[in-house]
């Protein structure tokens, strides 16, 4: 099977570890078969020796993390920079050739910005569970379809998409923020909510962000509290139904 790529941008190993094996269990995949490259870290050019070949993968996914492609230009580091370039250089790619990828949350902010779409602070939502609903063409997708029509997911974000980009599908939306997933051409997916996150995966990313704006100083306790009365089983099966979709010899 040629092998799948993971691209994180978390500076954290200890959120940026737990991403990456919590992909590996959702999809099934072993090391060995699903690569990481950090882009906080290194460029993708040098991890992989070039340009992303698409052929050479059976399909990407692309982790969250801090980033906000809204932020302003001088208020992003140099690896941001450097990596907001190489994404949207791939993302432009990805799309011409429908080549099978995912993005979670910053994903979303990635795909979002192409072909006149809008990202901005209009819709944030706090760390937690949230009730995602699909719209029908969510029920009719080839990803999205074998979701209930709502289901609960993990979530947490200073951004999201305002306009969506020409020609996505809407897949899905929550109550305070109307873009939770959409589809570019057949085979390009972005959702707002993390769909490898369980609930012990977000009570150590609200440890690990404690210190970065997205909840009040304090409410570590209260927010990992609720997240543990939550019941967050559906999203993950995303990831397992990209595998099974896309991987390919």
């Amino acid at each position: 099977m040629k092998p799948f790529l993971f691209l994180g941008t978390r500076a954290e190993d200890l959120a940026a570890d737990g991403e990456y094996d919590a992909v590996l269990r959702c999809t099934g995949l072993a090391e060995r078969e699903l690569r990481r490259v950090r882009l906080e870290r290194e460029s993708v050019l040098d991890a992989l020796g070039g340009p992303v070949d698409l052929d050479a993968w059976s399909g990407i996914v692309l982790g969250g993390g801090p980033y906000n492609v809204s932020d302003p230009v001088e208020a992003k580091s140099t690896a941001q920079r450097r990596a907001e370039a190489e994404l949207a250089d791939l993302a432009e790619r990805v799309v011409a050739a429908d080549h099978p990828f995912l993005g979670a949350c910053y994903g979303i902010g990635t795909l979002g910005v192409l072909r006149g779409g809008l990202v901005d602070r209009s819709h944030p939502e706090p760390i937690g569970a949230q009730t995602i609903t699909l719209t029908e063409a969510g029920r009719a997708d080839a990803l999205f379809g074998g979701l209930p029509d709502r289901f609960q997911a993990f979530l947490g974000h200073k951004e999201a998409v305002a306009r969506l980009p020409e020609g996505a599908v809407l897949l899905a939306s929550s109550a305070t923020c109307p873009v939770q997933a959409f589809r570019l051409g057949e085979r390009v997916w972005a959702t707002q909510f993390h769909p490898e996150l369980d609930v012990e995966g977000i009570c150590t990313r609200i440890e690990v962000y404690a210190e970065h704006g997205y909840f009040e100083p304090g409410g570590a306790a209260t927010l990992q509290a609720r997240a543990r009365a939550a019941v967050v089983t559906e999203p993950q099966r995303l990831l397992t139904r990209f595998v099974e979709l896309f991987a390919r010899d």
